[in-house]
């Protein structure tokens, strides 16, 4: 006669095989910002990755093999067992939340979650993208100009629209410690990776913005600011 213990057993063995499985994920990698986001992320989770590198230099991401994995051509994207792919960086980072729920970086609970949203979507739309264009249509337009569609003349209202962007937000952080208040987020993962990788391609993070200024100082203290830096960083001065 079978005891409630061997199903209980079978039924735990199960679910962490279930969860092993899941676990098991490919990411598409390369430098920039946008890969290094999903890095710093998991690295925060304790999350590993296994690291498929793709030369973004060189365009390989924009090649036939890599596009019939993300037809948008765009880096990185996750790879789950079955097959599944999973692009857009705050689409995988969420994915890693749900199967890794701690350390929470979007939240606990609907108002949590709500806030962390709320904010990575300003951070994205008001700063992240006016900055990520006024370097693509600037000073990486070389590497872009075949690649994508290219507004030189816009470059520099970009750059601008950014940093007054930046500036309000200076505004809101007097007393927060992170922009969800004492919640280290992805939110603060997103704005740092890009105001990092903007320093060193013209945007500079201007001086005057102290409580940005000692917002970023925190966030770079982190060991997962280091450790998910791309190993050719320092070889080709650009910190992604």
């Amino acid at each position: 006669m079978q005891t409630p213990f061997v199903p209980a057993l079978r039924k735990l063995y199960e679910e962490r095989f279930q969860t092993d499985k899941e676990n098991n994920m490919k990411l598409y990698n390369s430098l920039g910002p946008n890969p290094r986001i999903v890095r710093m992320f998991a690295h925060e989770k304790g999350v590993e990755l296994e690291l498929q590198e793709i030369d973004l230099m060189a365009a390989e991401n924009r090649q036939d093999g890599y596009k019939e994995k993300n037809p948008s051509g765009q880096l990185p994207c996750l790879e789950l067992d079955d097959g599944t792919v999973i692009s857009e960086v705050t689409a995988i980072c969420e994915y890693i939340e749900d199967i890794q729920p701690t350390p929470a970086l979007i939240g606990s609970s609907p108002l949590e979650k709500a806030e962390a949203r709320m904010w990575t979507r300003r951070i994205d739309l008001n700063i992240l993208e006016p900055l990520a264009n006024g370097f693509r249509y600037g000073e990486g337009l070389a590497i872009f100009k075949d690649r994508i569609p290219t507004v030189p003349e816009a470059s520099e209202g970009l750059k601008r629209v950014a940093r007054t962007n930046l500036a309000w937000l200076d505004g809101l952080l007097p007393g927060k410690e992170f922009l969800c208040g004492d919640r280290f987020t992805l939110a603060d993962i997103l704005l740092y990776v890009f105001l990092d990788f903007a320093a060193g391609v013209g945007q500079p993070l201007p001086e005057d913005l102290a409580k940005v200024q000692a917002w970023f100082k925190r966030i770079n203290q982190r060991p997962s600011a280091d450790a998910s830096l791309h190993p050719a960083s320092a070889a080709v001065g650009m910190r992604g």
